[in-house]
């Protein structure tokens, strides 16, 4: 019993050998991740079976590029503050640890009214600019608006969730996760016939408020670690400034990603296809499950990292860098091989019967294959840099892979297939051809700059420690 109750526990990584410390962190995390990927093929295989059909499959695909962007810089901010409530953690120095969280209260407000009253305004301008097909456009615009307004339970859960994985309790933000998809569902069983893609939305903004409030009940009592103090939940220079310069390159990393994400998102919409944009959802959501123990390690190597660079155990960083990506490779091997294997059947879960589409969604889904043990090696080794304090790197290689390769690669390479009079199959999946190859380019420029680049330098000290 003791044992069990542990897992919920803050997990001390500075001590003991990294990879069972990496692995104890990472496979919560595994599974949380499993268990949010398979709320959003529940959620669109409820939307894809219900009345409205693969059009509304289509329209939450749709709006996800533009949610993500809006989204994008606090989604980095909870970053840089894991990342800062790790490195307090590891150096046991409680008040600073206590005044980070308190920051983090004060920021996700902040952000949460900001994006509840500009998130609407700008819906209906960036959807036009995405080309988005008439058939789509009302439904798209009600998730995004209905998300927006109760963006709060996104803004907490959050950051509430990225402090206990910062002190190492990936077993708590499990279970919470768990109950969050789990809350989802049956929104989404209740809600979705009757009010369509936006009983969707509606049903996430209930799930996720009630996870960031036991998030939040979980955090207040850990008072062995810190406590939760009111007098410092509000704006400190000091703190803030460091969770921003933290977690600012990790936002413009996820924003440009998103930004890439919402201008490839309007060159398929270019092809005026529904059936197209609903193939790419669903490969959205099979490639979600291929990607699972990329970000779970990529995640653990983050904690593991900012514990050991707050603690000044600095030779622990290449032990555990070496032993946590071949975690990662390895893992993604076995999954890789069983995901492509069952694909066709969580295909059919969205379009019962509808074998042209399944059969589309899947020859895109064998393009991008091989690359998810590439996007292992970007994750792990990214993870270590920027636990280590340097999320400036991870952004400059994001910019250069998205904005001058995935991008120009993507449009190029359509615009090339139909100059050549390719049938329109080919020309689509020039798409995805375009982001295999940034994934690959995007592993050999981080296993570079990992070995090669100057982010040991700008590794921090505490309490006067010496590097």
């Amino acid at each position: 019993m003791g044992k069990f109750r542990d897992l919920f526990t803050a997990n001390d990584m500075t001590v003991g050998t990294p990879w069972k410390s990496i692995a104890r962190f990472a496979f919560p995390m595994l599974i949380g991740n499993f268990a949010q990927q398979l709320y959003n093929t529940v959620d669109a295989v409820v939307v894809g079976r219900s009345r409205w059909g693969y059009t509304a499959l289509a329209s939450v695909g749709n709006a996800l590029p533009i949610l993500n962007l809006l989204l994008a810089l606090f989604v980095g901010i909870a970053t840089g503050a894991g990342i800062l409530v790790a490195q307090f953690f590891g150096a046991k120095d409680r008040k600073s640890l206590e005044k980070t969280i308190g920051n983090c209260i004060f920021i996700s407000f902040a952000a949460g009214l900001v994006i509840m009253i500009g998130g609407p305004l700008l819906t209906t301008p960036m959807l036009r600019a995405m080309n988005t097909l008439p058939e789509m456009f009302d439904a798209c615009r009600d998730y995004l608006n209905i998300f927006f307004w109760g963006i709060f339970g996104f803004m907490f859960y959050n950051i509430f969730a990225g402090i206990l994985r910062g002190l190492g309790d990936s077993f708590s933000a499990l279970l919470f996760l768990i109950i969050c998809a789990a809350l989802n569902v049956v929104g989404d069983l209740l809600l979705v016939e009757k009010m369509g893609v936006a009983g969707v939305a509606l049903a996430t903004v209930i799930a996720q408020m009630i996870s960031a409030i036991l998030c939040l009940i979980k955090l207040m009592g850990m008072g062995d670690i810190f406590t939760l103090r009111r007098e410092y939940v509000k704006p400190d220079a000091e703190y803030l400034r460091s969770i921003i310069r933290l977690g600012v390159p990790s936002g413009i990393t996820q924003a440009i990603m998103s930004a890439s994400m919402l201008i490839v998102q309007a060159l398929v919409n270019s092809f005026g296809d529904a059936m197209l944009v609903a193939a790419n959802v669903m490969v959205m959501r099979v490639d979600g499950y291929a990607m699972l123990p990329n970000f779970s390690f990529g995640q653990a190597m983050g904690t593991y990292a900012g514990q050991n660079v707050g603690a000044g155990r600095l030779d622990r960083l290449k032990p555990g860098t070496r032993q946590g990506t071949t975690m990662t490779v390895l893992t993604a091997l076995i999954l890789v091989p069983v995901i492509i294997w069952f694909g066709p059947a969580l295909m059919d879960l969205f379009a019962p019967g509808n074998t042209e589409l399944i059969n589309l969604a899947m020859g895109m889904m064998y393009i991008l294959a091989v690359g998810y043990i590439a996007v292992g090696v970007t994750q792990s080794l990214q993870g270590v840099i920027r636990g280590a304090g340097d999320t400036t790197s991870p952004m400059w290689i994001t910019i250069f892979t998205t904005v001058f390769l995935r991008i120009p690669l993507a449009y190029g390479l359509v615009a090339l297939t139909r100059s050549m009079g390719a049938p329109v199959l080919t020309q689509e999946k020039m798409i995805f051809v375009s982001l295999l190859s940034v994934w690959v380019m995007g592993a050999l420029i981080t296993v570079i700059v990992y070995f090669h680049g100057g982010w040991r330098k700008k590794i921090p000290t505490f309490g006067g420690q010496e590097q």
